[in-house]
């Protein structure tokens, strides 16, 4: 479902005549107040008391922080070695105006190598989906729909630039749609590999991960894509309903 959630982003490309940035702005926020909270809040504790139980109380901690730096690192890694101009992370606003100005050539360029860069960055979000869900399915649904809300913009970064390079509304939603697969075969290679050496310490250790990659992905993806297509004020306003409907849940369901 959130891997997915690309192909929507392609569809609401083609038929929205009106774009609301405002709206993406707000949910944008939402999005990034549901994973900031979900990992801080829930995830980060669920990795501590998991390694505290293996390694002892102070040693646990500590763990549990390199972990936690560690994924920040991975995904910050995947960033830098996708180039600034395919980063997705490196949103721009979708004008169609600036698009028909620019050579078909290089628009299918752009296209391919945002859906290749896209791939890319979704897959530990995969991953940190697999993980939430295998410890608590409630949990693996929250993450699963903002990742899935995040991933609709990516989706139309993908598919505007293939359609005004082919003029096809079939290629422009498969290279968005595939762009977004990697989020079930980053899941799929979790379930994989962890599967057969599952235990406290093994869920500890990738648990603290995917909290650090979920942080950084707010922060990095998100709010700086929200401030951009909507006024600060909103995107905060998004994060701060993101962190009160995940915690009310948490609350009532935990």
């Amino acid at each position: 479902m959130a891997g997915l959630s690309t192909g929507i982003g392609s569809i609401m490309a083609f038929l929205s005549k009106e774009f609301n940035p405002k709206f993406l702005a707000a949910s944008l926020g939402f999005s990034a107040g549901v994973m900031i909270y979900v990992s801080l809040i829930e995830i980060f504790v669920k990795a501590k008391h998991s390694l505290i139980f293996v390694y002892g109380e102070r040693p646990g901690y500590c763990a549990t922080v390199f972990a936690f730096f560690i994924g920040i690192g991975f995904i910050a890694l995947i960033d830098r070695l996708v180039p600034s101009f395919e980063n997705p992370h490196e949103f721009k606003n979708i004008k169609r105006s600036e698009y028909e100005k620019e050579k078909k050539n290089k628009l299918m360029r752009m296209g391919i190598f945002s859906a290749l860069a896209i791939g890319i960055h979704n897959f530990p979000e995969g991953l940190a989906t697999f993980m939430a869900a295998m410890q608590d399915t409630a949990l693996g649904i929250s993450i699963a729909v903002a990742i899935a809300i995040h991933n609709i913009p990516e989706g139309i970064a993908v598919s505007v630039p293939v359609y005004y390079a082919t003029e096809s509304r079939k290629k422009a939603f498969y290279y968005s749609l595939l762009s977004g697969i990697a989020e079930p075969v980053g899941a799929l290679t979790g379930f994989i590999i962890l599967r057969t050496f599952i235990s406290h310490a093994a869920f500890g250790w990738v648990f603290a991960g995917v909290a650090g990659i979920m942080i950084y992905i707010s922060l990095d993806e998100l709010l700086p894509t929200a401030e951009e297509y909507g006024e600060h004020h909103i995107a905060i306003l998004g994060l701060i309903a993101g962190m009160f409907v995940m915690a009310l849940s948490l609350v009532m369901f935990s």
